[in-house]
């Protein structure tokens, strides 16, 4: 019942920007917090962005962001369509990963052990 779809993956050039996109089904995603994780081959999977429950206003959700995608990355949400993105700019041949979206009732730490549901993935290639 609690589905979530990514999309928005592809090939882009380093210095590109892609907007992925989290959309849920079978549950109101606002009640819940949203992560962004990545994994590349032979790496642990590692969390990106996270978002909180807005409790109905996205714009008081707190969220949390990797060292490594400060200032280049936003987490954001609309309530209306279901829908959390990642927009990530400045894209760098290390922010190559499968990305993947998850979510949970609560999560104490941007970490996957934290999040109980989770997409299937959209691969992200930074490449020239």
């Amino acid at each position: 019942q609690v589905q979530l779809v990514e999309s928005g993956g592809g090939l882009v050039q380093p210095g590109g920007s892609l907007r992925l996109s989290c959309t849920a089904s079978g549950f109101t995603l606002d009640d819940y917090g949203i992560g962004w994780f990545r994994q590349a081959p032979g790496k642990e999977r590692e969390g990106v962005s996270c978002i909180n429950s807005s409790d109905g206003n996205a714009y008081y959700s707190s969220t949390y962001y990797a060292d490594s995608v400060k200032g280049r990355f936003t987490i954001s949400r609309d309530n209306a369509k279901n829908t959390v993105y990642l927009q990530m700019n400045s894209l760098k041949p290390e922010d190559t990963a499968v990305y993947y979206c998850a979510a949970d009732v609560a999560f104490a730490l941007c970490a996957p052990g934290d999040f109980g549901s989770w997409g299937h993935g959209t691969q992200v290639t930074v490449s020239s």
